[in-house]
Order: C-alpha cells, then structure tokens, then sequence
C-alpha cells in the first residue's frame, strides 16, 4: 500500500489479503521482521517492540487514545490508514498468541471510529473500546483498566497481567516491517501557537527547526515543547533531531505558565514544596496511579522529602511507580506545588542506588471513575484553549538536506554503526546495529546521501553524493 492510499480507496478483498498473510508467517518470524525494521514504541520510551511481540499474552491493546491535549497523531492514523493498524494488530496477537484484540479509542474520534469499524467487522477476536473524553486515557496502565478491568501492579508491566499494549503508529510499523519496510519516518503534530498546525511525516533525523519551518517558521517569541503539555519537556535547542519516539511539537508564549513552570530548576521546586505545602492531599486523589490501588502519594512524598526522607522507606521507593502523568502540578495543586518533579528527582537517585519497589497492589478507590480528569477541563486549567486548533494531516513528502539519527532512540544500549564516513547509503539501509546479547533496536537511513559525520552517538546524512 502507497503513503497515499486510505481505507475508503482499497476494496473489501485487499483488507482481507492483508489480514491473511498475516495468517500466513510464523509468530517468530513475525517478531524478527520487526526486529530487523527497527520498530520501536513510538507513543512512550521506545520499548524494542520485538522485545514485547517475542512474549506470550491474552489480550493485545491498541492504545488509540492520544493521551495528550493538543495531539492529534494517532487518531489521525488510524482514521487514514485504519486497514495497516488492523493488520499490525492481528500481526502483534499472532506472535504473542493473544486471542482477542482491543483498539482503544474515545468517542470523540469520529473518523477514526468509522474507518475502523468495517475492518473488524467479521471478526468475533478484534472490537473497539470507546473510551470516555478524560486525562489520562492513553496512560497504558489506564487504558487497561478502562478497557479491560485489569489493574497493572505497582512496579509492574502489562504482561504481568497478560496484556500487551502498543499505539497507532508502532502497530502500522508492525504491519510495514512485514513486508520488509524499516521504519525510516516519524509522524507527529505541529501545534499550539505556531503559524500553521499541522500533522507532518518527516524522516527521523530531521531537524526540529526544519519540522517547524513547515508550520510557518520559528517565531522568535514561542518556546517550544517536546511532545506533550502534560508529559512533554522544553526544547533547547533545535537542532535537535527528530526520533523515532517523538510524539509532537508545540508552540507556546514565552510567558505562558506552562512554559514557566517547566522551566524551574529542581532547587526551585524543592523550595517551593518545602515553604508552601499545606497537606492537602489532592494531588493524591487525584493521582492516576493512586486510584487504582497503587501506594504512590504524592502529598506523602513532599512531606517525606521535607523532612529528608523521613518515615516508611517503602512509601520514598513508591516514587519509582509515578507515570509522570503531570496531573498532581498541573491540575491538582492549588498553590503550584510539582510533586511530579520532586518525584522524577527522587527516582534518579533510587535508581542510582539500585533500589527497586516492592509493595502491594491495593483496593480501587471506590471514586476512581469521578477522579479521572475531563479533558476540557484540563485544556482550561492548563490555559490551551486558544491554542487548541485543527492540524490536519500533511501528505507532502518532506525531505531535509541532511539527517542527524540518533543511535539510541529506545530503551536499550546504543545501536553500533555499520557505515563509515563518506559511505553512500539509500534509505531503508542499515546504519545502526544491535549490540550482541543487549537489549536495543536498529537504526537505517532515513535518506538518500552521504555520511558526512559519525560519532558514538549520532550518523549524520547529506543528501546526494558530496561529502565535507
């Protein structure tokens, strides 16, 4: 299928072609196809997805629920190419033997619900979970519960539990490396204050200045977010190079609180818990984690570090559990307090130190389905409004002069490159390879051109034959 087929312009027999071969490879093989196209997570850290659909479980999500606000990625995807997403699913549920597969979507996401509705239609194994219109839906641990009634123990992943969770774009991912397609390109939303929001594809290694110069150009008086409002953090430079896990692009005023806020340092953060923090404990009951029975309390944690860890020593290691969701310092703090950074400072040093969490999975707070966040409400609360804006998705082929690709754009040990200075490569080319025995994911030209740099961490690509 071409970049520029949809759902609506492939007949009824080549959805069922496609669903067939999928009956036609060996879970194994499937597991290293993906291997070999480099497929990552591309809705989270950048889990190997090899690694996932190498494991045995019941049920595999499609996590279709663009957690974010201001995102529009996934739904976008899944409205334009809904037959790739159904074929990476029913790929993803044949490696691990899972016998059902849910897509997770909310209501609200019209396009994508009617796309998707006549490629499951003949299936008794596949069905779409409409999801409510709240923060965190997209959350893996949430949208298990939400979908399934499943809960994620705390310090756990889904498998424990026998879910295996991927988004929109890994999964069409999925259903490309099955024909030998590595991925090479990286679709993600342009948004917020910026001239002309936009849903671009890019090849990974492109610029963030050359992403943005497609939705209008850099304006001087914006600073800029990597991924998310809630979970995305602040660009510093924008030479900085797409991956294969970046999930957006968002334009902001300078004095917007939300650019305020991420940019406070840790010390400021810390001082601030410690003169003003009055106990209140919303920011616990509204804590995503916390509903679902996990010990994370954010309001005890402050306290804990107020008093230099004074107390039990299991509640400081429940920090290790935090999603990092953002809503305990961007909605539920009434005097601007971040637990989420304080805790984000107190796993890197539990995790210096080697220690892991362990403690048990409680009771859901009978108030669970209440505490979770209207999304409307948090676009308010965090002041996006007016920069909640159509950005409709681009089918123009973008291509950089140059590519800068990261050899680590997952969880994992660096890929080792295989190409050298002045080396001509073609795009879909293996550039980065798995350390033997570690856990990693491969790397491959996003361009045609010329290695024109390479270092520990990065290949750099010119487009054409001239070097430097």
């Amino acid at each position: 299928m071409n970049n520029g087929e949809s759902i609506n312009e492939l007949s009824a027999e080549q959805i069922s072609t496609d669903q067939i071969s999928a009956d036609q490879i060996s879970a194994d093989q499937i597991s290293t196809d993906v291997r070999n196209a480099g497929v990552v997570g591309a809705g989270g850290a950048g889990f190997p997805t090899h690694v996932k659909l190498s494991a045995k479980a019941e049920i595999v999500i499609v996590n279709a629920a663009e957690c974010e606000p201001l995102l529009k990625t996934d739904q976008q995807l899944a409205a334009r190419y809904p037959d790739q997403v159904v074929k990476g699913l029913i790929l993803a549920m044949k490696a691990t033997g899972a016998q059902k597969g849910i897509i997770a979507l909310k209501a609200k996401y019209k396009d994508a619900i009617a796309a998707l509705e006549p490629c499951i239609a003949d299936t008794d194994t596949l069905e779409l979970a409409i999801m409510p219109d709240i923060y965190p839906a997209g959350d893996e641990v949430i949208t298990i519960w939400l979908t399934t009634g499943r809960r994620v123990p705390p310090g756990g992943i889904p498998l424990n539990i026998g879910v295996v969770v991927n988004n929109v774009q890994t999964l069409i991912n999925v259903a490309r490396a099955v024909d030998g397609i590595p991925v090479t390109t990286r679709t993600l939303t342009v948004t917020g204050a910026v001239k002309g929001p936009k849903t671009v594809t890019v090849p990974i290694g492109t610029s963030l200045r050359d992403v943005l110069e497609l939705a209008g150009g850099i304006d001087p008086d914006l600073t800029y977010i990597s991924g998310g409002p809630m979970m995305g953090t602040l660009i510093t430079d924008l030479s900085t190079p797409v991956t294969k896990t970046t999930g957006g692009l968002i334009g902001l005023p300078k004095d917007h609180p939300l650019i305020k806020r991420k940019g406070m340092s840790v010390e400021t953060v810390l001082r601030i818990a410690k003169t003003v923090c009055e106990q209140c404990s919303f920011c616990t009951e509204l804590c995503p984690r916390h509903i679902l029975g996990h010990e994370l309390s954010p309001h005890r944690l402050i306290r804990a570090v107020n008093y230099k860890n004074v107390g039990d020593p299991r509640l400081v290691t429940s920090a290790l559990t935090c999603s990092e969701c953002g809503v305990c310092e961007a909605y539920a703090c009434p005097v601007g307090i971040s637990p989420l950074r304080v805790n984000i400072a107190l796993k890197a040093e539990l995790r210096a130190k080697g220690i892991q969490y362990q403690g048990e999975l409680g009771k859901v707070d009978p108030m669970a389905n209440h505490r979770l966040i209207p999304s409307s409400r948090l676009m308010d609360r965090l002041r996006l409004r007016p920069w909640y804006k159509e950005a409709p998705l681009s089918f123009d082929e973008y291509q950089p002069d140059e590519v800068t690709l990261k050899l680590q754009q997952h969880i994992g040990a660096p890929a080792v490159p295989v190409v050298n200075v002045g080396d001509v490569v073609q795009v879909g080319q293996l550039i980065g390879e798995i350390p033997e025995g570690a856990l990693g994911a491969k790397v491959h030209a996003s361009l045609d051109g010329t290695v024109i740099q390479r270092t520990a961490q990065t290949i750099t690509i010119r487009k054409g034959g001239a070097t430097q």
